[in-house]
């Protein structure tokens, strides 16, 4: 099995998702918590990062912090999966670890 690794920091301020694409091995899974769902947005400076990330690791961003920031679906980088709480425990529960990056 594969890693879970979560972000809560928005990669506008600081380098958090970077590392954790970085790092991060094939068939990892990336979620997106708090403000670093901001790296979840279409037409951002991010968006490249974050789908070339996509070609071998599932991202995340979580429903609530979402909703939170006023973020609908259709803003998001086609691809990222939005997960609930439950949908969150299930990715902790199916993966090895979690490494969280603040």
């Amino acid at each position: 099995m594969a890693d879970l690794h979560t972000v809560n920091k928005s990669p506008f301020e600081k380098n958090s998702l970077e590392a954790a694409i970085r790092f991060s091995l094939a068939g990892s899974c990336i979620l997106l918590i708090e403000d670093a769902v901001y790296g979840a947005l279409r037409g951002t400076r991010v968006e490249e990062m974050v789908k070339a990330a996509m070609a071998d690791k599932k991202v995340y961003a979580l429903q609530s912090d979402l909703l939170a920031r006023a973020i609908k679906d259709d803003r998001l980088i086609e691809g990222v999966g939005v997960v609930d709480y439950a949908g969150f425990v299930d990715l902790v529960e199916t993966n090895d670890k979690v490494q969280a990056w603040l």
